[in-house]
């Protein structure tokens, strides 16, 4: 079985670029991409797991003011359902990005962000910066 061409790929990276752009005190851009009730779990350099509401993320990610550039590395659509694996990267400081498994649902028409799942660089292999 081979993987089809997402037809809403242009619709599914914009979202993912509203959560990018979030970053640069833009918490009305996060409020966009994400589901209200979308999850986070994350596992840092360390190793230490964090999980929680996204919501509960926003202001410190919009005041955080990180020169991101997201690099989408694979989109996958099946209907109303989407993944991107995401380079989330710091291009001041590469040693400090993320790679991220963002799952997307079409909602009322409109996608949005309902789980990301990250992973530190340096646990990410091959997919880091």
């Amino acid at each position: 079985m081979s993987v089809g061409e997402a037809p809403d790929y242009d619709e599914i990276v914009r979202v993912v670029q509203l959560y990018v752009e979030g970053f640069q005190g833009r918490s009305d851009k996060l409020r966009e991409a994400f589901h209200e009730d979308a999850w986070i779990f994350a596992i840092d350099a360390e190793g230490a797991l964090g999980k929680g509401l996204v919501s509960e993320r926003f202001e410190r990610w919009a005041t955080s003011h990180r020169p991101i550039k997201g690099r989408v590395i694979s989109v996958t659509q099946a209907g109303e359902v989407a993944s991107v694996l995401l380079g989330f990267d710091n291009t001041e400081d590469l040693a400090d990005s993320w790679v991220d498994v963002i799952a997307l649902m079409k909602i009322d028409g409109a996608w949005k962000i309902t789980n990301k799942t990250a992973a530190h660089s340096s646990r990410a292999a091959w997919a880091k910066p």
